[in-house]
């Protein structure tokens, strides 16, 4: 299964984009292509009616989200929603990126969970026709940690998102088989 990972933060070393690369490398580990999609990286315009749909970058995040079998989305979580960078991200794909594809939604939130930002992504998700997984995760506070390694410091933010990450799999098979 390929699984395309969007990480929805700005900043250098975020929290959000440290938990993508670990999903990535647990993906890869159970045999699975993995691409994180950084979006601070990648720089995208701001969506609007034009030539935007033709920028470089733009172009990038379409091929990756069409070529995935399955997606993850991840985001900090701002103001009780999700990234801003994130959402003009989404809002240059369309159904045809996402349907009948199984979607992961990930965030890292300042307070000890955010489920805003999770409930917002799953309504995204469900307008855009894809299928969201029963599990999601969330991580903050202190449970934000990874170590140089890229893991997560608390053994039950690890096994959290190892839990979250086998129903993901097991979703993604069974629809990608159908």
């Amino acid at each position: 299964m390929k699984v395309t990972l969007i990480a929805g933060s700005t900043r250098p070393d975020a929290s959000t984009t440290k938990l993508c690369h670990y999903i990535a490398r647990l993906l890869t580990e159970q045999g699975h292509e993995a691409e994180v999609f950084n979006l601070q990286e990648h720089v995208l315009p701001l969506y609007g009616p034009g030539e935007a749909y033709g920028h470089e970058e733009v172009l990038k995040l379409s091929a990756a989200a069409k070529s995935a079998d399955a997606l993850v989305l991840a985001t900090p979580e701002y103001h009780g929603s999700l990234s801003g960078v994130l959402k003009n991200a989404l809002d240059f794909l369309n159904s045809e990126y996402f349907n009948n594809k199984v979607v992961l939604s990930a965030n890292s939130a300042g307070g000890l969970i955010g489920t805003a930002s999770l409930l917002h992504l799953q309504n995204i998700v469900r307008n855009l026709h894809g299928i969201n997984c029963p599990e999601w995760i969330s991580i903050g506070g202190s449970l934000r940690e990874f170590n140089e390694n890229g893991e997560p410091v608390d053994e039950g933010t690890e096994l959290r998102i190892r839990t979250a990450v086998a129903s993901f799999v097991t979703l993604g098979e069974k629809l990608k088989n159908a």
